[in-house]
C-alpha cells in the first residue's frame, strides 16, 4: 500500500517542489494551500489530491483534517516572510501574520494530523523551518523570531514525542531562490527582490530542498535527522555570501 503524505503551502516554491518529488517516489500526495487554481494543476501534474487550506484558519485545517483518512507524512511548509524594516520601523501586523503563518499554523496542522501518524506503523513529520531558526539579522527580526518560534515547537513536539513511532525533522533552508518568497516580502517591489540574489552563483532552488525532504524521509524509520541545515556553497553562513562566479580549478 502506497504511503500518504500532506504537503501544506503546496501551491508554488518548495511545497509544490516536495509533492513532485515525493509523488515521484510513489507517495499518495495530499496538496494543500489557499490557491485552488495552482493546487489543481498541481493536482493534475502529479496525480495528488487537492484540498483547500488556510493554515491561519482554524476551521480550514478541521476540514482538511476531516477529510484524511490515513496520513504518514506531514510535511509543514506553509511559511513565509513579511517586510524587512529594522524593529524600530516594524509593522506589528506583519510580525504578526508570520507567528500565525509559521508557528501557528505548523501547530495547527500537526494538532490535527497527528492522531492519523500515530495510528499507523510510522509517522514522519517534517517541519521546513530556516536558517533564520538560530541566526538572527538585521532588518529580518519578524521572520527570525517566528522561525526561531517554530524550531522551539519542532524540537519539543520530538521531546513529547520519544518513545512513539513518530519522527520529528527539521530542514532549515538557507538561501533559496523561488518565484515568490522575496517577491511577497517584499510586497511585490521586484527589484528588491532580484537584489536578494544578485550575483549569487546558484542559489539553492526549490528542487534542492523537496531532495533533502526525499532522502530524511526515505531512511529506515528508525533513523531520525533532527536537523538538517542546507545552504548553497556560495552561501558559508547568514551573513557571509559570495557574490561572483565559484572558484573552478
Amino acid at each position: 500500500m502506497a504511503r500518504k503524505a500532506l504537503v501544506t503551502g503546496a501551491s508554488s516554491g518548495i511545497g509544490a517542489a516536495t509533492a513532485r518529488r515525493l509523488a515521484k517516489d510513489g507517495f499518495e500526495v495530499v496538496v494543500a494551500a489557499r490557491r485552488t487554481d495552482r493546487l489543481a494543476a498541481l493536482a493534475g501534474e502529479t496525480g495528488a489530491r487537492a484540498i483547500r487550506l488556510d493554515v491561519t484558519d482554524p476551521a480550514s485545517v478541521s476540514e482538511l483534517a476531516a477529510a484524511l483518512t490515513s496520513c504518514d507524512l506531514l510535511v509543514n511548509n506553509a511559511g513565509g516572510a513579511l517586510g524587512a524594516e529594522q524593529t524600530a520601523h516594524a509593522d506589528p501586523a506583519e510580525w504578526e501574520h508570520m507567528f500565525q503563518v509559521n508557528v501557528l499554523g505548523t501547530l495547527r496542522v500537526t494538532q490535527a494530523v497527528l492522531p492519523l501518524l500515530r495510528a499507523g506503523d510510522g509517522g514522519t513529520i517534517v517541519n521546513i523551518t530556516s536558517t533564520a531558526a538560530f541566526v538572527n539579522y538585521e532588518g529580518g527580526g519578524g521572520y527570525s523570531a517566528a522561525k526561531h518560534a517554530e524550531r522551539a515547537l519542532t524540537e519539543t513536539l520530538r521531546l513529547e514525542l520519544c518513545g512513539e513511532p513518530v519522527r520529528v525533522i527539521e530542514i532549515a533552508p538557507g538561501m533559496v531562490h523561488t518565484e515568490e518568497f522575496a517577491l511577497n516580502r517584499f510586497h511585490g517591489d521586484a527589484d528588491r527582490a532580484a537584489a536578494v540574489y544578485s550575483g549569487v552563483d546558484r542559489p539553492l532552488t526549490a528542487e534542492d530542498v523537496a531532495e533533502c525532504v526525499a532522502l530524511a524521509v526515505s531512511l529506515p524509520q528508525h533513523v531520525n535527522i533532527d536537523q538538517l541545515v542546507v545552504r548553497p556553497l556560495a552561501q558559508a553562513a547568514q551573513h557571509k555570501v559570495h557574490r561572483g562566479q565559484l572558484f573552478r580549478s
